[in-house]
């Protein structure tokens, strides 16, 4: 039995889905729910999210059916069936995708059949249930990706060998993912490869629509994204892999050779390109040398954060800034299969360190599991505390990092307390930018 989260640090699936479609070009979302669920789940993700706002007819512009007592009793078909024609009629838009709420889908409204009514419609017309009893908004992430695979993307026979997707970077609950999107672009780029991102920075619906084109979809998650490219091999036979999330030089590099690999590369290019990046990435590292040993700059560290993140950034603390991190909190609901996987990435640290690691979305256990790792000064003589350290986590670890004077890192979501514009912190530049921010918050105060 599942055990009671009262601060959870996700959205549900219809908002997982709202938040995806947020960052797709002239795509307007069309909720079939009960009055609230739109304005609700705006307000969580613009805030939890870094104040990413509602863009074109989003936010509180989506349209939504709104359904009451009366649509409950005798079905909500017809109140849909009026929203989609007036939204047709009102809002110019490329692509209307009508997602539901968890009342019509236990009502039992047959949302697919409503939309097919409107298959010769000038612009199309989709529908992609959403409902949020079944997960939460990684799931609905999944949901809606597919639901594009299956009736938006163009089946293609010829492939293109040097074009890929990019799956696994979920818009919102990743709160960094247009900037993150745009570095592993710029990397993939670099090895001659031509990456569509579906929600990063310039992408259209033509390209999602050519999607079906790729000659490799690549999976950038552990956890999120899988599904979606099994899906995708099964409708557009585009085969697949999956890499850890990449954060700085040592993972960039792994990200690079195993794409190259797959896809068979000039082995020559991709190891000059990663030379290249390495050069860069070394000689702006290079500036925080003597502050990082003058005032001896390594520290303990906590990460809480989900499946794809709190891997990537224990490895890149550990292996990149020699710091150690003791404790790691992955806040996503996995199977054990996943969980396997995912802590298989916590393994093998170049260090040699053994962080301990827990699998809980609730905000009260990170300082539980701080305890439990690190024993307390029960007035002993000589006490080995745990300190100097660092929080790296949500706006939920504030009380955490306050109570023991711990300076936070605000990285996962939600992040109610730092805006986001086009910051990242995957690939090289993002190690950078991570480096950056971290060593900010430990001087901000001299």
């Amino acid at each position: 039995m599942s055990k009671f989260v009262d601060r959870p640090r996700y959205s549900c699936a219809l908002g997982g889905a709202m938040g995806t479609l947020r960052a797709m070009d002239r795509t307007i979302a069309i909720i079939h729910g009960s009055a609230g669920c739109g304005g609700n789940i705006t307000n969580a993700l613009n805030a939890g999210a870094g104040y990413i706002g509602g863009g074109y007819c989003g936010g509180y512009a989506v349209p939504s059916s709104n359904v009451v007592e009366r649509d409950v009793v005798f079905g909500g078909e017809t109140r849909l069936r009026e929203q989609i024609k007036s939204t047709l009629e009102l809002i110019d838009g490329d692509l209307f995708v009508v997602i539901t709420g968890c009342m019509v889908d236990m009502i039992g409204d047959d949302t697919r059949a409503v939309v097919a009514e409107f298959k010769n419609a000038e612009k199309p017309v989709i529908a992609v249930p959403t409902p949020s009893f079944k997960g939460n908004a990684f799931f609905g992430y999944e949901l809606l990706v597919k639901g594009l695979i299956g009736g938006y993307i163009e089946k293609s026979p010829e492939k293109d060998p040097l074009s890929v997707n990019v799956l696994g970077v979920v818009p919102a609950q990743d709160v960094f993912w247009k900037g993150n999107l745009r570095e592993i672009k710029r990397l993939l780029e670099r090895l001659g490869l031509k990456a569509n991102t579906f929600f990063g920075e310039g992408e259209t619906l033509a390209d999602f629509k050519k999607a079906g084109r790729a000659g490799l979809n690549i999976v950038v998650s552990n956890s999120f994204g899988i599904d979606s490219a099994k899906y995708f091999q099964e409708v557009h036979d585009i085969p697949y892999i999956v890499t850890p999330f990449p954060i700085g030089a040592v993972a960039g590099e792994n990200f690079l050779k195993t794409v190259s690999s797959a896809l068979k590369l000039d082995p020559a290019r991709t190891a000059n390109v990663i030379a290249e990046e390495k050069r860069v990435y070394y000689n702006y590292l290079e500036r925080i040398a003597d502050l990082y040993n003058d005032i001896d700059l390594q520290r303990y560290a906590v990460v809480v954060g989900d499946s794809s993140y709190a891997p990537a950034l224990t490895r890149f603390l550990s292996d990149e800034l020699g710091w150690l991190p003791e404790v790691a909190v992955v806040t996503d609901l996995l199977d054990e299969n996943q969980r396997k996987t995912v802590s298989a990435q916590f393994a093998g640290l170049d260090s040699g360190l053994k962080p301990n690691v827990h699998f809980d979305s609730d905000a009260s256990s990170v300082k539980k599991y701080l305890r439990d790792a690190w024993p307390r000064n029960r007035n002993n003589r000589y006490y080995d505390s745990f300190g100097p350290a660092v929080v790296l986590g949500s706006s939920f670890e504030r009380e955490l990092a306050q109570e023991f004077g711990f300076p936070l890192v605000p990285v996962s979501f939600p992040l109610t307390g730092r805006c986001v514009m086009n910051r990242a912190y995957a690939g090289f530049n993002g190690g950078l930018s991570l480096t950056e921010d971290i060593i900010t918050y430990l001087v901000a105060g001299r």
